[in-house]
């Protein structure tokens, strides 16, 4: 664990000498002044400060055109994306126009530096590796990369492409906060590509820090600059991994989807359709990084890996690191937990007896002795096996039974035996019991996925119990979603799955 230290520069007073004076005095008034994110000036409306936990009216007078002028005449000139600064801070002016172009309405955002918020990822940062950044609007990925490039300045050929100027602010002379990192301006939006390979072209750098990549153009440029060898530290439009995997426009910075189209053995091998999604080429960016909440994230460390995963219906697991009331970083991983007595009860459902067994062919016929062939076929599309269900035992590879049946028909297992067939017995005809035995069949081992959806389960059960408000699991498959409902069950409490695969998820309330 590490503490730091922040630092806040925020260069509040030249953002108050922009402001009508009224306006300007009635923010100074606030109790959470130095909260402020945002003021907010419509045209014929009463201007607002938006703080961090509060949006609060700064006068009873609306504000009129004037109040617009004084400010636009004191700031330097919008760029096409209506956005303008002022020079040597990082504050930031937006404008609403109408349709004849006239600004009829003004955002005028808070730029901070603060200084020491990049130790939470500085092994990430130091590592070499390229990093995406996620999160919501105004939760710092902009912070995070001003930092960044300081920081790697110091030891590094570092520059920035600035298209906006938020992280360099605004001027010819960048802001201090980004040290020894030169700065590349952008002319027009529609530009930043090229400003991208120019940067790698003609100023050699070994980092590139690149602010919100949200056209196709900016993600290929971020591929060449990348297949170069230079790395990349930027933001994109988007909150988590899921939603750019769903982006058609970016889901090329973590490798792209494509359909393909399987052989008809190659589908039976995988138990899976014949059309199937898969990634079609390396990552741009090798770690990506989700801003959950303030000092919380969630990194996703081999993107191509955990795409792959997610792709063949497997939630992905990042790793959570948080930054506690001391200032402490705290690294928490999905570790595998201790044994649970409610977990161990679930496990306990899972035990069967396997008679001797000969090795089994590429793809299995399983023959179902009193179990029932809903629960099998859907165990075997679920864990994704080559094996289908018989009708016949004469064909079948492989026999599962219910331990009441067998105890029944001595004759069918003394057949199964004479023929060679592996025999498989479980207690009960429950869908956990047919999965474990599925799993045994097809050697998939411990399934270090049940542990830690338990996990989850059981956590979220804590919590609960401890603020009495719903609590939504992270998605799972059917089967893992079935041993979560079931250890909710034994708390004599309620759960319900929501949303829709692949994000299909557990609820958990209080009856």
């Amino acid at each position: 664990m590490t503490t730091t230290q922040k630092k806040i520069t925020d260069d509040l007073e030249a953002m108050l000498s922009v402001l009508p004076p009224e306006i300007a005095r009635a923010v100074q008034s606030k109790d959470n002044f130095d909260k402020l994110l945002e003021v907010i000036l419509d045209l014929g409306r009463l201007p607002t400060a938006r703080f961090v936990d509060a949006e609060l009216p700064l006068s009873e007078q609306l504000v009129t055109q004037f109040d617009l002028d004084y400010v636009t005449e004191r700031i330097g000139d919008f760029d096409a994306d209506n956005r303008a600064g002022m020079e040597r801070t990082l504050h930031r002016i937006s404008a609403i126009r109408n349709r004849r172009g006239k600004i009829v309405g003004l955002t005028c955002r808070v730029g901070r530096a603060v200084y020491g918020t990049i130790d939470i990822i500085a092994d990430l940062v130091h590592s070499g590796q390229s990093i995406l950044i996620l999160g919501k609007p105004g939760v710092g990925k902009t912070t995070m990369l001003r930092e960044a490039a300081r920081i790697l300045a110091e030891t590094r050929r570092v520059v920035i492409v600035d298209t906006s100027n938020e992280i360099g602010g605004d001027g010819d002379v960048p802001h201090p906060a980004v040290g020894a990192a030169r700065r590349m301006q952008v002319p027009r939006p529609s530009l930043q590509h090229e400003v991208m390979i120019e940067a790698v072209e003609n100023h050699n750098p070994e980092v590139i820090v690149i602010d919100e990549i949200g056209r196709e153009l900016e993600a290929q440029a971020a591929r060449t600059i990348a297949e170069r060898g230079v790395q990349l530290i930027g933001t994109a439009h988007g909150n988590s991994l899921e939603n750019l995997l769903l982006n058609p426009t970016l889901s090329d910075l973590i490798g792209g989807i494509e359909s393909v189209t399987l052989s008809d053995d190659e589908a039976r091998r995988r138990g899976t359709q014949k059309t199937v999604l898969e990634r079609k080429a390396p990552p741009t960016f090798d770690t990506l990084i989700e801003i959950v909440e303030k000092d919380k994230l969630a990194i996703h460390h081999d993107v191509a890996s955990i795409v792959d995963k997610m792709l063949r219906g497997v939630p992905p697991r990042p790793e959570i690191r948080v930054r506690n009331v001391k200032g402490e970083v705290e690294v928490v991983q999905a570790n595998r937990m201790s044994e649970h007595p409610d977990e161990a009860a679930i496990r306990l459902e899972h035990r069967h007896e396997l008679a001797e067994s000969r090795p089994l062919p590429a793809i299995v016929k399983i023959f179902p002795y009193g179990v029932s062939r809903h629960r099998l076929d859907r165990a075997i599309r679920e864990l994704r096996v080559p094996g289908y269900i018989s009708k016949e035992l004469g064909e079948a590879n492989a026999v599962i039974a219910l331990k009441a049946h067998e105890r029944k028909n001595i004759a069918m297992l003394q057949d199964a035996k004479r023929r060679g067939i592996p025999l498989y017995v479980i207690k009960s005809n429950t869908y956990a019991q047919i999965a474990s035995v599925i799993r045994d069949i097809f050697q998939l081992g411990e399934s270090n996925e049940e542990a830690a959806a338990i996990q989850d389960a059981e956590e979220a059960i804590e919590r609960l119990m401890e603020t009495g408000e719903a609590q939504e699991l992270t998605p799972q498959t059917s089967y893992l979603r079935r041993l979560q409902h079931q250890l909710v069950e034994k708390y004599d409490l309620l759960s319900e799955s929501i949303g829709t695969e692949p994000y299909r998820r557990v609820r958990i309330f209080k009856p």
